[in-house]
């Protein structure tokens, strides 16, 4: 067994053809890895049936973050030379911090022009990381980020990585709470069909917020992953949903997070085995070595290896466990990644 704190650990190799780079046409079509965390087997099964592995009353939690369509293509004022931004976050009045694709293009003081009359100057350089002066206020540049801007697909998506589908897409059947930077992947399977007939089956369906961060794709670049730096989040759990959820616990049914990003807001949330009401910000890191104090179940897709996606499911289930599950869906050609087949954790 290898050092359970060393990123080497959490390697695998995958051949590039199983990265999913669109989604299926029916969602909860996609097929599902079940793996108990137990004893280790494995079953293998299509997500359209996922109803039969949870129980009346048992609590299924899902984020309902929405991405924002927060790419967008300009040019700088003069020359006419492409340039891309991502947006990250407004620190003042018109004032955002911005990734810049192409940032050697541009110099502090230049303009860029967007479509929809949207323009911005140029504060502050800091490598990759801009910091922009817009000509409108949150609400119009939001409007026009929704018109004009472009998903922020993760960087192993090549093929039509600007099609408009992906604003659909790449979104889950129940986002509502716009502020993600990536979708909550789990929940790409869920369809509105699936949803009724979980509730049908008397399963609780909680709603939490994460906004998922650009950091959720970063690499871990330390040997020592217990060195590694998580980004913050901002989070919401309701009074309502936490209620709903603790009830379950009192009848000891099972709490299942669908999602890495659910997960880590329930376990962040928890004081002496119960759920609080709070909203605020997270960076929870969870590694092997960590005590889980109220998520038993979990869904999830397949991560990338040496990130905190993987090392989390692995402290979830087991490094071994999870190796070996991941090698039998490598066999059996599952999808991997954001448009990928799903996992659940029993």
């Amino acid at each position: 067994m290898n050092n359970i704190y060393d990123i080497s650990t959490y390697n695998y190799e995958l051949d590039e053809s199983l990265i999913a780079q669109k989604p299926l046409l029916k969602r909860d079509y996609s097929r599902l890895l079940i793996l108990d965390k137990k004893t280790g087997k494995i079953k293998h099964e299509k997500f359209f049936n996922i109803y039969r592995y949870l129980n009346k009353g048992d609590c299924l939690v899902i984020n309902n973050t929405r991405v924002l369509p927060v790419r967008i293509f300009g040019k700088k004022r003069g020359t006419g030379a492409n340039i891309e931004i991502l947006f990250l976050e407004f620190i003042k009045e018109k004032i955002a911090e911005v990734m810049m694709k192409n940032s050697r293009r541009i110099k502090e003081n230049d303009f860029i022009e967007f479509p929809g009359k949207l323009s911005a100057q140029v504060m502050k350089k800091r490598g990759k990381i801009v910091e922009l002066k817009f000509n409108m206020d949150k609400k119009n540049f939001f409007k026009i980020l929704k018109k004009y801007g472009v998903m922020p697909l993760p960087p192993y998506i090549k093929e039509e990585k600007t099609a408009d589908f992906h604003k659909k897409t790449y979104q889950t059947v129940y986002s509502k709470k716009e502020g993600a930077k990536a979708a909550p992947t789990a929940g790409l399977h869920f369809t509105d069909r699936l949803i009724k007939k979980l509730k049908e089956k008397g399963i609780k369906i909680v709603e939490i917020t994460l906004h998922t961060g650009l950091g959720t794709f970063e690499p871990i670049l330390t040997q020592d992953i217990r060195q590694h730096k998580m980004h913050y989040e901002y989070f919401e759990i309701s009074k309502k949903a936490a209620l709903i959820i603790n009830r379950a616990v009192k009848n000891k049914k099972n709490i299942i997070a669908v999602g890495t990003t659910s997960l880590r807001t329930l376990e962040h949330c928890v004081k002496n085995g119960k759920i609080l009401p709070l909203k605020g910000k997270t960076d929870l890191y969870i590694y092997p070595g960590y005590k889980f104090k109220i998520v038993n179940k979990l869904i999830t897709n397949f991560h990338l290896p040496e990130t905190t996606l993987f090392i989390l499911v692995c402290a979830f289930a087991g490094i071994e466990k999870i190796k070996n599950a991941y090698r039998q869906a490598i066999e059996e050609k599952y999808r991997f990644f954001s448009y990928g087949d799903a996992m659940m954790i029993i």
